[in-house]
């Protein structure tokens, strides 16, 4: 059997526009396609597929389903088949297993208890009497029935006790509502009581549209000294630092798109939705990861960053605007009137007005430049110079070689500071202070990275990838560029997911990297037990980084200014000592004795 987090992901990350029109001739109506019915004889087209919700539909002859429902019957394959089908085409590894009581998922009971919090909420949203003020709320900021109930929102009453006693009443303890946070405890309660109370209530939800969380905003302004948002705590199934909100309904319309709108809350996702702009994501109430930007790329290359335009949102901003730059992405920055915000804009502007701003977006380090020169950033020779530290950070963290290159020159021309200058400061910047920023030529620092042999476990992988092209997706599954130490190695793993039918190199690869790969696609080594070697490589790579990260913070540690300092960064050592031992033994000891004796055997056979 399949897991259902597997075929929830395969549901996840499929394009049923895709996989349908491979069969179908699509053609676009508005939001969705539509086409003749491969089920039944017509004229006029009458099956229509709709991406935001991953399902088709044939007026005509009734069929529906989601792109398993159309494979199994199209193709005349069972689920499972139906499954592996759209995974291979999706990107997605299908491992399965035995069935059996062990394989249950363990957080089911987690999921189970947020899915019912969800039904309760949304019942009371409708609820005749006691969802009105709530309603009425949502219809003064033009949120109607169709959003409220694509978006999944709910009302949560003005009590202490109604999730509880409902979810009582059903089976559901308190302690499985305290473990997913929708129960909480004050000094001053003797029993726990519901965490949102009188809010209005958005769901949190996984890829697959699993709830993971909750996000409850206090309607109108709320009684004095309550916070005008309240979010579900982490917990085993919620980490808020390797989510989006609104993704699951967003990603069919930004991979449409090719570009996915960065808002900064629930409610401006929520009010673009209405409005009919669909590909719409916000971030959950923390700083940025590199995990969501590398989810985010997943589905377009492009960002546009509508953050307010007040001090903390601009800072917001470029902080943001840097990590996407690491991940590869290309951010745009839209600003808006001050005191504005994207749900605002919608509000007097309507999604017209909305759209306007979009258009006049302007890259993001375009924007540091116009802040700059606003500031007056450039009218002496000592704020110049405080300029170029505030831009390099932006052009260090630049993934894109082209990008990359484009920002130097522009802040060269601007700052009057000759290019091979700026150059060599990205450079004394990354060796003394080293970080997974890429540098100015796209690779990222190896100064603290320990020397890779030539065969050693980043090249064997690579070479796997090579011989065996089936290798390559399964590769970008588990590790991205960030871990490849030696630069060339990391060329060739970024061309390789960009095409893996590679059959030389690319246009732009840096010469050392072209060598590399040449000599990788005419290896005459025939790697055996290929499964082996891809599970060994991965270890292997993973103790490199862990034990890098383990120098770093012995040199961190011989430099702490504080007992404190030194006591944060023992505590961070110890972790990481454990994740060490857990990867188990250094292979690579074993990995040179077998290779010597190869190349010993080549020898003697020449």
């Amino acid at each position: 059997m399949i897991p259902d987090a597997q075929v929830d992901e395969v549901r996840a990350r499929a394009d049923i526009v895709e996989i349908v029109g491979e069969v179908v001739q699509l053609k676009r109506s508005g939001k969705d396609f539509k086409a003749n019915c491969p089920f039944h004889d017509e004229r006029t087209p009458s099956f229509y597929v709709v991406p935001a919700k991953g399902f088709y539909n044939c007026f005509g002859c009734g069929e529906s389903g989601d792109v398993f429902s159309f494979v199994m019957k199209r193709q005349g394959l069972d689920f499972v088949e139906a499954v592996k089908y759209v995974a291979a085409r999706s990107g997605v590894e299908i491992r399965e297993v035995s069935r059996g009581r062990d394989e249950e998922d363990p957080h089911r009971h987690l999921y189970e208890a947020n899915a019912f919090a969800r039904a309760f909420f949304q019942d009371q949203l409708w609820d005749e009497t006691g969802g009105r003020e709530a309603r009425d709320y949502m219809d003064a900021r033009g949120i109607g029935k169709e959003t409220a109930e694509s978006c999944g929102l709910g009302f949560a009453p003005d009590g202490w006790r109604g999730l509880r006693d409902a979810a009582a009443h059903h089976g559901i303890g308190d302690e499985v509502l305290m473990e997913v946070g929708l129960l909480t405890r004050s000094e001053r309660a003797k029993e726990p009581y519901d965490r949102f109370r009188n809010r209005l209530v958005f769901p949190i939800e996984s890829l697959g549209g699993k709830v993971l969380g909750f996000g409850g905003r206090v309607l109108g302004v709320g009684p004095e000294g309550s916070p005008k948002y309240v979010n579900s705590p982490e917990s085993p199934i919620y980490h808020k630092g390797r989510v989006w909100y609104g993704l699951h309904n967003a990603k069919n319309h930004i991979r449409r798109e090719g570009v996915a709108l960065v808002v900064e809350g629930y409610m401006d996702a929520v009010s673009m939705a209405a409005a009919g702009i669909q590909n719409v994501v916000a971030p959950l109430g923390t700083a940025l990861t590199q995990e969501q930007a590398e989810l985010l790329r997943r589905y377009a290359k492009r960002v546009l960053l509508l953050f307010d335009s007040d001090p903390a949102g601009i800072k917001a901003t470029f902080r943001a605007g840097d990590v996407f730059l690491e991940a590869g992405l290309h951010p745009s920055v839209v600003t808006f009137p001050s005191g504005e915000d994207p749900d605002t804009i919608v509000q007097k502007e309507g999604a017209a007005g909305l759209r306007h701003y979009l258009e006049q977006a302007v890259d993001v380090l375009d924007r540091k430049l116009h802040i700059l020169e606003e500031k007056d950033y450039f009218s002496s020779i000592e704020r110049t110079r405080s300029a170029v530290d505030r831009l390099l950070p932006t052009i260090r963290a630049t993934r894109d070689l082209a990008l990359r290159d484009i920002y130097v020159s522009k802040v060269a021309e601007k700052t009057g500071v000759r290019r091979e200058t700026l150059e060599d400061e990205l450079r004394r910047q990354m060796h003394a202070a080293p970080s997974r920023a890429p540098r100015r030529d796209g690779r990222r620092p190896t100064t603290t990275a320990p020397a890779v042999p030539r065969m050693g476990a980043q090249r064997k992988l690579l070479l796997l990838m090579v011989q065996d092209r089936d290798w390559v997706l399964r590769a970008a599954e588990r590790v991205g560029p960030g871990d490849f130490f030696d630069s060339a190695f990391r060329d060739i793993f970024e061309a390789l997911v960009e095409d893996p039918e590679l059959t030389h190199a690319p246009e732009g690869m840096a010469p050392e990297s072209v060598q590399i790969l040449e000599s990788l696609l005419s290896d005459p080594e025939e790697l055996s037990q290929a499964q082996r070697v891809f599970d060994e490589s991965l270890s292997r790579m993973r103790i490199a980084l862990v034990d890098s990260r383990l120098e770093e913070l012995d040199a961190k540690m011989r430099h702490a200014q504080s007992d404190d300092e030194k006591l944060a960064l023992l505590r961070e050592k110890a972790d990481l000592g454990k994740e060490r031992r857990d990867l188990g033994p250094d292979w690579s000891a074993t990995v040179k004795k077998t290779l010597g004796a190869q190349r010993l055997k080549r020898e003697q056979d020449i």
